[in-house]
């Protein structure tokens, strides 16, 4: 008899591995993950990299290290943070198996059975994913074009007891695209002091910008210690290092240390010690500037595709950075249905169906998260194409 503890009710399968499991098949053409496009992965200069750690004098990057990631890489973390408005100093860094780690030791440390996560409406999956494990209630306050709705927010925290803390992914938001106003951004830090929550600044995609302005990390806007900041390498480097970091309080940063002790020991040293000697030897900065007009090209030919060949009735954001697009239907159309028995079958083509980025139950059924970010234009082109004339068919 397996005798799982309750919690384990709560580990389920995620659409998006479901998803992503099709997308190692060369007939798919997939728009579900938030993949990079390998071809600006910097191969070149990691190879060298490896090369030169992979010898007897560097022996050291292949040993265990401390929990919290090797000093050089949690300086030069802190410094890029520094840069960014966010003063902090390498003993303020935790560095974690990418984001999604920051976000589930975060879970792990503050919530309780029944405690209340609030979050944007739609959210990232993967940070439910993550919180599940601990039995929280969730509250979702909507989105518009200006990101998460403070009013609405201020109205929940009025009339909600045992919040934990907000979760927000302020920059290019997953599944939207949408960013956190500034005004907005400001009154969301007045509102964690009011009513004593911490925010989760989930920050994936902040520097993947294609217009607009740049604005603050909300955690340069704390004054108190309520906001935990979580960035990540997966997507300005590469997601395959598994690096990311939290900034935090010193008392928040030592509790998520000996829970990453318990959890994994530490991340791959020998990963850590490549990055920090890519961070030393290039200027990272320079190589999100050439992403830049990558991305820009693949979300406006995907838009422009979609406008062309989509029929009436759908639309779609345009996200002024990140990797995603999030398209709504008629609500006729059940995005899940459609997909397995339609899209797939007879286009060879995968999206990420909306639902599970809901909290509620039911959750809406007529929206899709599409990425176009690791797709060639070819393939992006024809993909939406062919998507377009099942849509027309779909919802004659």
């Amino acid at each position: 008899m397996t005798a799982f503890a309750r919690r384990a009710r709560l580990v389920q399968q995620s659409a998006i591995r479901e998803f992503l499991a099709l997308a190692g098949d060369p007939a798919i053409t997939s728009f579900a993950g938030g993949y990079p496009d390998p071809t600006l992965f910097p191969v070149d200069e990691l190879h060298k990299i490896f090369d030169e750690l992979l010898t007897p004098a560097n022996a050291a990057a292949l040993q265990y290290t401390a929990s919290d990631g090797i000093p050089l890489l949690r300086e030069q973390v802190a410094a890029r943070l520094t840069r960014d408005g966010m003063p902090c100093t390498p003993d303020d860094i935790l560095i974690t198996q990418g984001g999604q780690q920051g976000l589930e030791l975060t879970a792990k440390l503050f919530l309780d059975d029944g405690d209340v996560v609030i979050t944007e409406r739609p959210t990232f999956l993967g940070a439910l994913i993550a919180f599940n494990p601990y039995e929280p209630q969730y509250v979702s306050v909507p989105l518009d074009e200006h990101g998460l709705d403070v009013e609405a927010l201020e109205e929940v925290l009025r009339t909600t007891r045992r919040v934990k803390f907000v979760y927000t992914v302020p920059d290019y938001q997953n599944p939207t695209g949408r960013s956190l106003s500034l005004e907005r951004r400001r009154r969301l830090v007045e509102l964690a002091e009011e009513f004593d929550v911490m925010v989760l600044e989930d920050t994936p995609y902040r520097e993947l910008r294609y217009e607009g302005e740049r604005l603050p990390a909300i955690k340069s806007l704390d004054r108190t210690g309520r906001v935990i900041h979580v960035g990540s390498f997966s997507k300005i480097l590469v997601p395959g290092f598994r690096l990311g970091w939290v900034l935090a309080t010193p008392e928040i940063r030592e509790k998520l240390v000996l829970l990453k002790l318990g959890a994994d020991t530490q991340n791959g040293t020998l990963n850590m010690h490549a990055a920090a000697a890519y961070l030393a030897g290039f200027d990272i900065e320079e190589h999100i500037r050439a992403m830049l007009p990558v991305y820009r090209h693949k979300r406006d030919l995907m838009l422009a595709t979609m406008a062309e060949h989509f029929p009436e009735g759908i639309t779609w954001t345009h996200a002024q950075g990140g990797l995603f697009t999030w398209v709504t239907f008629p609500e006729s159309l059940d995005a899940a249905a459609f997909q397995r028995d339609v899209l797939i079958p007879r286009a060879g083509v995968i999206i990420v169906p909306g639902a599970p980025f809901f909290t509620e139950d039911p959750a809406p059924a007529h929206h899709a998260r599409m990425s176009f970010s690791g797709v060639p234009d070819d393939r992006l082109v024809a993909g939406i194409t062919a998507m377009g004339a099942l849509l027309r068919e779909a919802l004659r």
